[in-house]
């Protein structure tokens, strides 16, 4: 069985999604501390031809609480997400998936949450669904009650009682794990790097590595579907 963890992210980067697909179980990572200035509550898509970050408002964020303990501002929220949306019409109306596109994000801000690790897994759960992405989630808060674990040994742990043999991580997870520590567990580890991936985005000059929602607004998932493939395993 292969397994993903990866922290919750809002609408991330394609990349992401290729890590969802290349599983058997996802675990949503959240009973670890929240990353201020991460990308768990932020993003970027296209407006006007420039990058655009987007920055989902929380309260009191802080690298003392969990992903999962980390509240949005529900005095911001509604007014944030009501001008979120319209920054995407203003960016994507005349993408060909505008209308698809920005139900799915509608659905997602104004579904129940009262954190950014519900909102973050309801925009994952809600964008695998849009493209058929039938890998199953799990949250990491809920059923390995290992929090006194830390880095590699705690991911080891997760994947030991999920029963996995394959652990896929990003490619920026060569930085912090060795191959042989998983070896030694009796688990193989592979690093996930995307290809170059490009589409038509209406712009002078491709702009790579943005948000899930430019990817969608410009292709429809059978095209994504193609894009989820085109990586290799380190």
């Amino acid at each position: 069985m292969k397994l993903g963890i990866m922290q919750p992210y809002i609408f991330p980067y394609i990349g992401y999604f290729q890590l969802i697909k290349a599983v058997d179980r996802f675990v949503v990572y959240d009973d670890v501390a929240f990353i201020k200035q991460g990308w768990i509550n932020r993003n970027r898509i296209l407006l006007n031809g420039e990058p655009h970050t987007f920055t989902v408002p929380l309260k009191n964020a802080s690298s003392f609480v969990t992903i999962g303990n980390t509240g949005i501002n529900q005095d911001i929220f509604p007014t944030w997400s009501n001008k979120f949306l319209k920054t995407l019409t203003q960016a994507y109306s005349k993408a060909p998936y505008y209308n698809e596109v920005f139900e799915l994000v509608s659905l997602v801000l104004f579904g129940p949450c009262d954190t950014i690790s519900i909102l973050a897994t309801n925009s994952l759960i809600q964008t695998c669904s849009y493209l058929n992405i039938t890998t199953e989630f799990v949250r990491s808060a809920v059923p390995y009650q290992n929090s006194d674990l830390k880095a590699k040994d705690r991911v080891i742990d997760i994947c030991k009682k999920e029963k996995a043999e394959i652990y896929i991580n990003p490619i920026g997870g060569k930085e912090l794990y060795d191959k042989a520590d998983f070896k030694q567990a009796g688990l193989d580890l592979f690093f996930l790097r995307t290809g170059n991936i490009s589409y038509e985005q209406r712009v002078r000059e491709f702009v790579p590595w943005l948000s899930i929602i430019d990817v969608m607004m410009y292709n429809s998932p059978e095209t994504i579907m193609g894009f989820l493939n085109d990586f290799d395993l380190e």
